[in-house]
């Protein structure tokens, strides 16, 4: 026979159990493209505006020491930005879609990669001899182009993106915009 209070104790633990089901699907699509997207933009900002600042760096008439410690920091600026933009779409979770746990991977996998390749381009940059002027430009030739390569080597395989619940929330939601 049960009795009222085991009813309710069974109620509660009822309620509890599809409560926690609904928690634990990850973020809805739009709040997790808005979370990467909140992620993502400074993020862009700080690349571009770095970029910009080694092209000028590279065809700037300055001394090879001038030009490595400028270059260091720049690969040091953008390493440390992609690492946070990295931390967060981790905060973002996982999104509540088919495959949600591979999408959310694939971002930070790609983040992870462009963060290593500005930590190799910043490491291989201070490594270069000052000594000799053309020597020291061949060498920071070399870094930029091995950066492009495994920056290009660590782009988001879009074929991941295979939820039309995300896309469109990537579309819609106003901070991807």
């Amino acid at each position: 026979m049960r009795t009222p209070r085991m009813v309710s104790i069974t109620a509660v633990l009822t309620s509890l159990l599809l409560l926690a089901a609904g928690c634990g699907g990850g973020a809805s699509p739009s709040a997790w493209a808005s979370a990467v997207c909140e992620a993502l933009g400074p993020w862009r900002t700080e690349i571009s505006t770095l970029a910009d600042r080694t092209n000028q760096q590279m065809s700037a008439e300055t001394t090879p020491s001038a030009a490595r410690e400028n270059l260091a920091r720049l690969f040091q600026g953008a390493r440390d930005a992609s690492e946070a933009a990295r931390q967060g779409v981790e905060r973002a979770g996982v999104p509540d879609v088919e495959n949600g746990e591979s999408v959310a991977q694939g971002f930070l996998t790609s983040l992870d990669g462009v963060r290593a390749a500005y930590d190799n381009a910043h490491r291989a940059i201070i490594a270069l001899d000052t000594t000799q002027a053309d020597a020291f430009y061949t060498g920071v030739e070399q870094v930029v182009s091995t950066l492009g390569t495994e920056y290009d080597k660590a782009a988001l395989d879009t074929s991941s993106l295979q939820s039309e619940e995300l896309r469109e929330a990537f579309d819609q939601v106003p901070e991807c915009r």
